[in-house]
């Protein structure tokens, strides 16, 4: 696959360029052979990037391309085993240096012999490239820019190759064609019918649209008002009936014991559904028994609860309810096809005359499958209404005629990847290392594609590498490779995911390249994806039983080539004493550890060499990160979540000059950095995220180290952030400075005083706060409802959320002049009852969250004419409050109004 070699490529050359600027006395006897190989590599990087574009093209040999896939990963281990060895040795203490100090005269022979061969191996391909492109015009340009690169070097080669060309896509509505009739038959029969447990089945081909019509239901705002308690879980083909006991569990409420067995599990979850009425979607079934381990958890409780299942098999249906004839979904019209396809691919509903005699051809040959549709719309994205690639695209869309409509998907879905540009296609593959199904947490994906060195920002570009990596999955979106799970109150994707068929897809892709091998155990017997060498496997991806895999060491002492452990159990695990260097040792050359179900009792020491690691994820019981944590200097993202009340940073992780993200789940004390701990400016504008840490943290020395922070939390005593010194200033002062931050948390931790003790006076004057402060949370200060007037000046806000006790007092009177952006306000735990406010206050507001109000008189009326007013949702309010709301959206949803979300609990509120 030349697009994982050529981002492989990429990425080893930033790799090697990092080492000889800034740890070049990791490599100092070898530093000048290095160098030659850097510069050696750098000729057909180039070149890689052209092949990659031509990939599946005849005119590109295979055999070359796993050639210099060969070479790169050959070279980037030689280099990163030399790395990590001298590392290792310049931390061993002063006799075992004497121990090993005959050793390393012979590893930096060994090393130059080797960047030798490697050297000679680059110069074969490249003669063997160029005794291919005698005979071949279209490559014979591209090589001679690399042979006159030898001569005048790599600048030339950048002047020379024609930059590539970025298509501007249109805009793409998120919505489906032709299932209006049936989100309104199927919620009906949710809604309506008898009181017992009903279990209503949609049944319909893989591409059909199962789940999409099943997502459309789940959120329509009929369905939420008469389900409150709701939950989805994917089952699939393999699934794990613990597993999905504690996912459905667990989105209604917190297990009463993390160990509990299957039979507990089900025995809690129907504890809880007896309590009231439930809709629970049980989407991707595929056998009668995935039905029968399920349906025992899901009482009969006469409430009309309902259970909405899918499934591609019409007798699993049947099995799970004989009575009700199952939903079969149907394929599209003609006319359907067309209007979905001109949103795909054009964003409009009007298709040029030139174009309609292709889409017509491409329309038929779709036979009304949605999923065809959208992928295809997804490959003519960009191309606009050039009527010769549409041709293309109908020309080959014809050549799957004779297929059945499974294998014509997969070619569909083969034509889509060929179609994306070479930096998307590793992306691309990256999301079969999740599991099937999973909603991918997009900051953890995109932070993991940085880790990996899937994005890399190109000479003189002004976007964050986050920016990026954010630009490459709405890409994504936009090309309907990837649905939206979820979006963030500020509209941004929280979470995401594939269909099953791109899953299957990016599975058996990369299992071609052994691009990462997924270990998985449902049984006693421990397996992987088929036909990979987990010998020779960059990255590991384990979906159960952690322990066994672990514990049964598969691969033997040391598993050289992996680079990448991701664990995505739910089983969690504690490591004894003696097994907490299992994973360092085994795998010395990490980038990417994530094992968020392994927990470590103490801190393992052989961690620190792991000198590679760009991205850990730690779960522990710490109280301190050791000084020695600083030897990681390659860190980019570091996320530690202890069950210890506080955390003590003593590394120096401003000697980690990638990091970018520091993520701490308790209020974590940070210093800053010591003289020539940074090693440049531009190296202190790659941190843009530090939380939690302390009040005492928050500093002039931190904050100048971290100039472009984007998101800061802070817990703690919040007195000692906001006590005025003598000379007038407050540690506060500080973040005014801060003029990249854009989300901000303060939380008034004061324990183990009582949280009553905690109240804060004021706060600062709003010239104060960051200049670009789009987000801000404020938790238990317990500052009186008039100091809202500062927070009404911050001309940005446009999310405010009170957690619990963040203001107190029975009346809140709203002024005029304030918050001007504000589109979210969620109020939490308070004694507020008398809030008083009109359309001005508020008057871009979208979205109203209110929790715990258990005193409040009403929600203001005069909310209700605030134009963007979209949804109102109530929890544990007065009966008072909720009759209040229930008037607010039947104005919203008067004729001419637009659509309203209500949401109340408990439900009886309603009556």
């Amino acid at each position: 696959m030349a697009e994982e070699a050529a981002v492989g490529l990429g990425f080893l050359l930033e790799n090697l360029k990092q080492l000889l600027l800034y740890n070049a006395h990791l490599i100092l006897n070898v530093k000048s052979y290095v160098e030659s190989l850097h510069n050696d590599l750098q000729l057909f990087n180039a070149f890689l990037k052209d092949m990659a574009k031509r990939d599946n093209n005849p005119e590109v040999p295979n055999t070359l391309v796993k050639q210099i896939r060969d070479v790169v990963y050959e070279a980037e281990g030689c280099v990163d085993m030399y790395v990590s060895r001298s590392a290792m040795q310049r931390t061993r203490s002063g006799l075992m240096k004497v121990v090993h100090i005959f050793d390393d005269p012979t590893k930096r022979r060994d090393m130059a012999e080797k960047i030798k061969s490697i050297r000679a191996m680059v110069n074969d391909i490249l003669d063997d490239t160029r005794d291919t492109a005698v005979e071949n015009k279209s490559m014979r340009a591209k090589v001679n820019y690399i042979y006159q690169d030898k001569k005048y070097g790599f600048e030339a080669q950048l002047v020379a190759a024609p930059p590539d060309k970025k298509e501007e896509a249109p805009i793409v509505e998120d919505n489906v064609v032709g299932f209006k009739d049936e989100v309104e038959k199927v919620t009906k029969l949710l809604i309506e019918g008898p009181e017992e447990l009903q279990v209503i089945s949609i049944v319909g081909m893989a591409g059909l649209g199962k789940t999409t019509l099943a997502k459309m239901i789940y959120t329509d705002p009929n369905v939420i008002f008469e389900f409150y308690n709701r939950a989805w879980v994917f089952v699939s083909k393999e699934y794990s009936k613990k597993e999905m006991l504690q996912d459905i569990l667990q989105q209604f409420t917190k297990p009463s014991d993390v160990d509990m067995n299957e039979d507990e599990l089900a025995d809690e979850l129907r504890k809880f559904l007896e309590k009231g009425k439930y809709l629970i979607v049980m989407d991707d079934v595929w056998t009668n028994e995935a039905w029968d381990d399920f349906k025992t958890a899901f009482p009969e409780n006469k409430n009309k609860s309902r259970i909405l299942l899918t499934t591609s098999i019409e007798k699993v249906a049947n099995h799970a309810n004989p009575n009700i004839d199952p939903y079969k979904l149907r394929f599209l019209t003609t006319e359907e096809c067309m209007i979905l396809l001109r949103r795909k691919a054009l964003g409009s509903m009007e298709c040029p005359d030139e174009l309609r005699e292709h889409e017509l051809q491409i329309v038929q040959k779709c036979e009304g499958l949605p999923l065809a549709i959208v992928v295809i719309g997804g490959i003519l994205l960009g191309k606009g209404k050039e009527s010769e690639s549409w041709k293309k695209v109908a020309e080959s869309v014809e050549a799957f005629i004779n297929m059945d409509n499974e294998k014509k998907m997969d070619h569909f879905i083969e034509m889509s990847f060929n179609n994306l540009p070479y930096h998307l296609k590793t992306c691309f593959l990256y999301f079969g290392i999740f599991p099937e199904d999973f909603q991918i947490p997009v900051w953890k994906l995109l932070r993991l594609w940085i880790a990996e060195g899937f994005i890399q920002q190109s000479e003189g570009m002004n976007m964050s590498l986050e920016d990026i990596a954010e630009e490459y999955l709405e890409d994504f979106i936009s090309r309907n490779l990837v649905m939206v799970g979820q979006r963030r109150l500020n509209g941004k994707v929280k979470t995401c995911h594939i269909h099953d068929m791109l899953h299957l897809f990016c599975k058996t892709r990369a299992a071609q390249e052994s691009f990462f091998v997924e270990i998985t155990q449902l049984n006693q017997a421990t397996y992987s994806s088929p036909n990979i060498d987990s010998e020779k496997c960059r990255r590991l991806s384990i979906n159960s039983r952690i322990s066994n895999y672990l514990f049964s060491k598969p691969s033997g002492p040391r598993v050289p080539r992996v680079r990448s452990f991701l664990c995505f159990s739910h089983e969690e695990i504690s490591l004894q004493n003696e097994q907490n260097s299992s994973i360092p040792r085994a795998f010395e050359l990490l980038r990417v550890l994530d094992g968020k179900p392994i927990h470590f009792t103490r801190f393992p020491p052989d961690l620190t060499r792991l000198v590679h690691l760009r991205y850990l994820v730690l779960s522990c019981n710490f109280k301190i990160l050791p000084a020695a944590l600083s030897s990681l200097w390659n860190m980019q993202t570091l996320v530690v979540e202890t069950s210890s009340r506080t955390l003590e940073i003593k590394a120096d992780v401003w000697k980690m000059i990638r990091m970018r993200h520091l993520k701490t789940n308790v209020s974590t004390t940070l210093k800053g950095p010591l003289a020539k701990s940074r090693k440049s400016k531009e190296d202190s504008r790659n941190f843009q995220t530090l939380s939690t840490i302390s009040p005492e943290s928050c500093t002039e020395g931190v904050f100048a180290a971290a100039p472009c922070l984007r998101k800061l939390g802070i817990r703690g005593k919040l007195a000692k952030l906001l006590h005025i010194k003598h000379n007038g200033s407050s540690l506060f002062d500080c973040l005014g400075k801060l003029d990249y931050l854009e989300n901000l948390k303060l939380w008034n931790d004061v324990s183990p005083q009582p949280p009553s003790e905690g109240k804060i006076s004021s706060l600062p004057q709003n010239y104060k706060f960051p200049s670009n402060l789009k987000k801000l949370t404020i938790v238990e200060t317990r500052l009186d409802w008039k100091h809202m007037s500062t927070l009404g000046l911050l001309e940005g806000l446009e999310i405010l959320k009170l957690k619990d006790n963040a203001f107190i007092g029975d009346l809140w009177k709203s002024q005029d002049g304030g918050f001007r952006s504000l589109i979210v306000l969620h109020i939490g735990r308070t004694d507020l009852v008398y809030w008083k406010a009109s359309a001005v206050h508020f008057p871009r507001l979208k979205c109203l969250h209110l929790n715990h109000c258990r005193k409040l008189d009403e929600v203001p009326f005069e909310l209700a004419n605030v134009p963007s007013f979209q949804k109102l949702d109530l929890k544990f309010t007065t009966r008072a409050a909720a009759v209040s709301a229930k008037t607010i959206s039947e104005h919203k949803r008067q004729p001419g109004g637009s659509g309203f979300e209500l949401s109340i609990y408990p439900p009886d509120h309603y009556q």
